[in-house]
């Protein structure tokens, strides 16, 4: 391998599928979460709106935009946050089915259809 040769990708979590971790982290929250029930239901999907916020508060930080902070964030802290959206989303989604990959599947299938044409 040569000096200057990109290091080596991090290996593969036991388990990296993404469905998994999902129902992995449902099952946490689940076990972990303080309000039951209806309501716990609806504070699980209302993170989501917490979430895109973050990922509003992280452009604005990236770009400068507010002049008595100036630059707070970078573009990678976007994409985290923007990450951290989607799995919330996800998680939403499984909290209220347990068929949350096919319910995304056939929904995604609709979309690029519409849009693509396909």
């Amino acid at each position: 391998m040569s000096e200057h040769a990109p290091p080596p990708p991090p290996p593969a979590a036991a388990g990296a599928d993404l469905w998994e971790s999902v129902e992995g982290l449902c099952g946490w929250l689940d076990a972990n979460r303080p309000v039951d029930g209806p309501d716990g239901v609806l504070l699980r999907i209302l993170k989501l709106s917490e979430e895109v916020g973050e990922v509003a508060q992280a452009v604005i930080g990236a770009t400068g935009q507010n002049p008595r902070k100036g630059t707070t964030h970078t573009w990678d802290d976007v994409r985290s946050e923007l990450c951290d959206v989607a799995v919330t989303a996800l998680v939403a989604l499984r909290t209220l089915t347990p068929d949350a990959r096919e319910v995304l599947t056939r929904h995604l299938d609709g979309l690029t259809r519409r849009s693509l044409g396909g």
